[in-house]
Parts: C-alpha cells; structure tokens; sequence
C-alpha cells in the first residue's frame, strides 16, 4: 500500500472525531488503558519538563501525562485534525482543566521552535504519516539534546497468535467500528495500515537511522502493540529542515 496521503488521513480522522474514544475502548477490549500507562509511566521515569504528545487525537495521552508528571511540566498536544481537537478542548473544558494545551499542527512541519521539548510522544499516528522519515526528523528538530521519543504503536504479533488476530482485524473490526462510527471504510484502511506496519525490530530500526540512539522497545500484549523509546544524542546541534 503507498503511503497514506494526508488530506485523507485528515478528513478520515475528522469523520470519526466524535465517537473515536468509544471506538477504542470497544475494539480493544479496554487495553488501550493499559498500553498508555505503560506509555505514561516511561515519560515520568523520564524526568521531563516540557512534552509534547503528536497526533493526540482526542487528548487521551495528554490527559493523563498532565495527571501524571509533576506539577510545573508544560504538556502541550498537537494534532493536524480540527474536529479532534474540539473533542480534545471539550474534554478539556468539561473537566475546567488548565493543562493541557492544545494546538494545531502537522507533525511533518511542527509549529514550534528547535529544543522546545524534553519528551516527544507518539501514540499510534506513526503508521498514518506520509513520510515516517521526515516525522521522525520533525520530532528530533523539537527535541532538546538528550530529549526522549516515545512511539507506541501497533506491531507484528506472535506467530502463534497471527491468525486469529489477522481474522479479527480484517473480518471482525470493520464491522464493529462501522457500527460504532458509521464509517467501517475509515477501520478498512486503518486496518490495512495496521497489517502492512514493520515489527519493532524493524521499526527500532527506522527510529536509530533517523538519528536517536539508544533505541529500545518493549512489546506488549503478545507483540500486537511495541513501545520505543530513542534519545537524542547530547551532542546535537540544530536540525535544518528539508
């Protein structure tokens, strides 16, 4: 499948905007909890004082890095989808929270300047990038020397568990996500992006040629999810954009 184009990745997301969280919850049995703790719990081991969450949808993973690290973090959430970030700023709103903020913005050119951030996360939007390369680049620019990205993402499952869950991607999920959403075609291609993405071997790969090292992961859920983690070097200077 060639890359995804953006604009429609873009209106795709803006359809299913208002009953996305629903979606998730249902499709993934409620394991799209836990996956993002363990995606929190790295960032506050990490000490950090600015993050920044790429493609935060809805705002799950900003919210709940806002609860979690210590008072005075800036936690800032950027997503290229307007309807996104009006669920985001009405879960925001409804709570009467101040943090975190939420902008728009495309995570193949960030609206922000070099070294803003200590922590970039990155939960499932790496696959839906036209260009992972220059992503990975974008968010090295905005990072500070020694600053951590952390990418969770889905991955290549266990051999053994590949089969039921290739049936339950392809057969099952669109049909459930289309009734919760009404849009099953928008689940088919997030299906097909989900089927056709590298393991974490390969994608830690991807990660230490775009410049971070070291690069770890962790896979999860019999590898059905893989959380990486990649630092940029100390020694770093100004990333220039191409």
């Amino acid at each position: 499948m060639p890359p995804p184009d953006s604009a429609t990745v873009k209106a795709m997301f803006g359809r299913i905007a208002r009953r996305y969280d629903l979606a998730n919850r249902l499709l993934s049995g409620g394991l799209d909890r836990s996956w993002r703790r363990r995606l929190v719990a790295g960032v506050e081991k990490a000490g950090v004082d600015a993050v920044l969450d790429l493609a935060c949808g809805s705002g799950d993973v900003a919210f709940a890095l806002s609860r979690a690290l210590r008072p005075g973090c800036r936690v800032v959430g950027a997503d290229f989808s307007p309807p996104m970030l009006f669920e985001a700023e009405r879960k925001r709103s409804a709570a009467r929270l101040a943090e975190p903020t939420f902008v728009l913005g495309d995570a193949l050119n960030l609206p922000f300047p070099d070294g803003s951030f200590q922590a970039v996360t990155l939960a499932f939007g790496l696959r839906n990038m036209p260009s992972r390369e220059r992503c990975l680049g974008e968010i090295r620019r905005v990072l500070r020397p020694g600053g951590r990205l952390f990418v969770l993402e889905f991955s290549q499952p266990s051999p053994w568990v590949r089969p039921g869950y290739t049936f339950y991607l392809g057969r099952l999920l669109p049909v459930i996500a289309g009734a919760i959403t009404g849009d099953r075609p928008a689940y088919e291609y997030l299906n097909r992006t989900i089927s056709e993405f590298p393991g974490a071997e390969e994608l830690a790969r991807e990660i230490r040629a775009a410049g971070y090292d070291p690069v770890t992961h962790e896979r999860m859920t019999f590898g059905i999810v893989a959380l990486h983690e990649g630092v940029k070097s100390p020694e770093d200077g100004p990333i220039v954009r191409t």
